[in-house]
């Protein structure tokens, strides 16, 4: 194999919504309540149910020079096109050599808890159903067989819940975006017996959670004047605590076809994780009681039941006898500042070009259309035309060039092209969201 053969399919990017995306799919005399984009002080703002939602595009920084990644988009023309128009993002895919894509939301949050944690319930309800019209009515449509569906739900309300499930399932939707940790966002705990209808559906329907880093479990700013490299750096793995939640609880056993990912938590963190778990179950279940059926430990749920996956990850990419090379996936992370657009392929080759063929094959794409529930080989006609080589033939014509100067918010730290003056600390973007 060479890396124009391979084919990539990518379980986590983002979808930056358009300005009108809710208002379509709002019922006939509700429009006026839909979530909207206006202008505040020079700025696109969301503004639904009487509150501002300041970052239309929260790290879209895709397409810039990386001295100018700090610069969050303030506005829609300082945004990738492909952020928020499906035609232009399979475009830039093609250019990338990535057949499919699954992405999270943007303006309801990567969960969807600006709207399950609101007051008004109602408001909300029509909010979620209205993005997942727009998703996958639209989004998903204009790129049919490329981009992968997902859902958001009204978690608050289990009937309400499966309902939405039940009523996406028939549009063939077979992912959900979760909270990696529900009870830090005000719901019962993976724990509570609550839930239990909601796996029980998920295994019914085929559906796979998709639990995205920062949507319960959120990384930690060391201090205010931290540089922010420390909080990149950890931004990942802050998803432990999370997956150490999931990894030993008791709905397993009840719901063996139930299975969710840790998306965009990387992977070379994690045989030390399994290890530890193990070694925690071996030394403190007769004190703790916590079991696991047949003689299994912790890593044997951990291998058969969550997903991971990974950007640029070589050294758990080395490390897969470790892992379950079944349930590891790619992500692009488009078009967030970790991607690695236009030049995926390039830097995904460098990392698996030692591994089996068929191991490539599945890291790079069978596992996340199985897991998915998503084939995207018809999409073109065929294997044979999903590969780098051909997507990038169809995007030859995808300027791909740095755009320079674009701006957006920035910090104290960097001049009006990005160029750093010194450090940028964690309380500066702190300040700088909280001033958008």
């Amino acid at each position: 194999m060479q890396m124009e053969d391979m084919i990539i399919v990518s379980v986590d990017d983002h979808a930056v919504e358009p300005p009108d995306a809710f208002i379509r799919h709002y019922p006939e005399g509700k429009k006026d309540r839909a979530p909207r984009v206006i202008d505040k002080d020079g700025k696109d703002v969301w503004l639904w149910n009487g509150t501002i939602f300041p970052t239309i595009g929260l790290n879209a920084v895709v397409g810039r020079p990386r001295s100018e990644y700090g610069m969050e988009p303030c506005r829609f023309e300082q945004l990738r096109e492909g952020s928020y128009n499906a035609k232009a993002r399979v475009d830039d895919m093609n250019a990338n050599g990535v057949l499919g894509s699954l992405n999270f939301p943007t303006m309801p949050r990567f969960a969807g808890s600006s709207f399950y944690t609101a007051n008004d319930k109602d408001e909300a309800l029509m909010a979620i159903r209205a993005w997942n019209d727009w998703h996958v009515l639209e989004w998903c449509e204009v790129g049919k067989n490329r981009l992968i569906p997902m859902i958001i739900l009204p978690l608050w309300d289990m009937n309400l819940t499966l309902a939405e499930m039940r009523r996406m399932s028939k549009h063939g939707v077979h992912n959900i975006a979760f909270p990696d940790n529900p009870a830090r966002t005000g719901l019962p705990s993976i724990h509570n017996e609550y839930w239990e209808p909601f796996w029980k559906e998920c295994c019914d329907l085929k559906m796979l959670l998709n639990c995205h880093i920062g949507t319960g479990s959120a990384a930690e700013h060391a201090s205010a004047e931290t540089p922010i490299d420390a909080w990149i750096t950890t931004m990942p793995m802050a998803i432990s605590n999370s997956a150490a939640d999931w990894l030993f609880g008791s709905f397993w056993k009840r719901y063996p076809d139930l299975r969710m990912a840790l998306s965009e938590g990387g992977i070379g963190w994690i045989p030390y994780f399994l290890e530890r778990a193990d070694f925690t179950h071996e030394h403190h279940h007769e004190w703790t009681f916590t079991s696991f059926e047949n003689g299994e430990r912790p890593s044997d749920v951990f291998k058969r039941h969550i997903v991971t996956c990974f950007i640029d990850d070589q050294f758990g990419l080395k490390s897969l006898d470790y892992l379950n090379p079944d349930m590891v996936c790619y992500e692009a992370d488009y078009p967030h500042s970790d991607t690695l657009w236009p030049n995926c392929p390039e830097y995904l080759w460098a990392a698996v070009n030692g591994l089996p063929d068929d191991v490539i094959d599945k890291v790079t794409h069978k596992n996340a259309m199985k897991l998915l529930n998503f084939d995207p080989t018809q999409a073109l006609g065929g294997r044979d035309k999903c590969t780098v080589r051909h997507l990038r033939e169809l995007g030859k014509d995808v300027d791909v060039s740095p755009r320079h100067g674009l701006g957006g918010l920035k910090t104290d730290s960097m001049d009006l092209v990005g160029k750093a003056r010194r450090p940028v600390t964690s309380g500066e973007i702190m300040a700088m969201f909280a001033s958008a």
